[in-house]
């Protein structure tokens, strides 16, 4: 936290904000400095290691969980995109929404049903999804990031062939109907928002191809996050979810982990149950030429912030907030 209230003190100074009086009848030399000499001098080589390594390039961002329902956590995540944008950072976030889709398809009376675990996306659960998604949940995001001095604009998958999709062939046989795999990314429509200074808030809803150019599919955001930041051959891709990282056998973080370490923790059964899908993405992004792929822990305040400048230049995060994949 001390890192979090420097970086902050230290941006509000930069945009010309003073956080001490403009008068004051004390002398100098009786003023209580606003941080320890030591601490302040470790935050700010931190800070501008990451930076002077980052400013420029892009990081993807798959927001979800917590963080995007604790109204808190929601200002918070908003304020660290904008952050990151002053800072020189091109940011993408690619956002889920399962639990506002839940209320919307019980709202509505749309029976929704799974298959191994997975959502069935019927023909009427995607046209839910994709009002839920598309509409208030992009716009709120994009939004709020405005809202804090970022710049941002809210799309879909369906925008300019964003996300081009085929249907999905479940490994186990089970037919999810309407859930798409994604084929393409429009990568141009992304870099020439970022480009403009733009941070594209994506909504997880694809569209077809060829004959099915007018099919709606519903895309894992997971999925979508790790494929636009592949193809965008992004800095960083973090995923931000609801545990600590990935865990030992003795429940204890383990910060940073090699393909070949995940390839060995799920042998051994270290790596089960559902943190094989969320590493599986990880895996994936880096092997599509991600530098590194980062579980985060959003129920941290200012996650996304702590993880991205908290390694300094060499870009492995805190060590506190999630676990760090990366290709060795």
């Amino acid at each position: 936290m001390k890192f979090l209230a420097f970086l902050l003190t230290s941006l509000a100074c930069v945009q010309g904000f003073s956080l001490l009086p403009t008068t004051t009848t004390r002398p100098v030399s009786s003023l209580t400095p606003l941080f320890d000499a030591s601490s302040f001098v470790e935050h700010a080589l931190t800070t501008a290691g990451a930076v002077s390594a980052l400013s420029g390039q892009t990081i993807v961002v798959k927001y979800g969980g917590n963080a995007m329902t604790s109204p808190e956590l929601k200002q918070l995540f908003a304020q660290d995109v904008a952050t990151l944008q002053q800072l020189g950072l091109r940011v993408v976030v690619v956002h889920g929404g399962g639990p506002q889709i839940n209320a919307m398809l019980e709202k509505v009376g749309v029976e929704s049903r799974f298959e191994g675990g997975l959502r069935v996306s019927s023909q009427e659960v995607v046209e839910v999804a994709e009002m839920v998604l598309c509409g208030s949940v992009n716009k709120e995001i994009a939004n709020l990031i405005n809202s804090h001095g970022g710049h941002a604009v809210g799309l879909s998958g369906r925008d300019d062939n964003l996300l081009q999709c085929t249907k999905e062939i479940n490994k186990d046989g089970y037919d999810l109907q309407y859930v798409g795999n994604v084929q393409t990314v429009n990568v141009q429509l992304l870099e020439a928002l970022l480009d403009m200074g733009l941070c594209p808030v994506v909504s997880p809803i694809g569209t077809g191809i060829d004959d099915e150019a007018t099919v709606a599919y519903n895309v894992n955001a997971d999925v979508a996050a790790g494929r636009i930041a592949g193809e965008l051959q992004a800095a960083r891709v973090l995923f931000l979810t609801d545990i600590a990282g990935v865990l030992n056998k003795d429940m204890e973080l383990l910060p940073t982990l090699s393909i070949d370490d995940v390839n060995g923790l799920i042998d051994d059964e270290t790596i089960t149950g559902g943190m094989i899908p969320k590493v599986s993405y990880a895996t994936s992004a880096i092997q599509l030429g991600v530098k590194g792929a980062f579980i985060t822990d959003g129920r941290v305040p200012h996650a996304l912030l702590q993880e991205v400048l908290g390694g300094g230049a060499s870009g492995m995060g805190s060590g506190q907030g999630g676990t760090v994949i990366t290709l060795e």
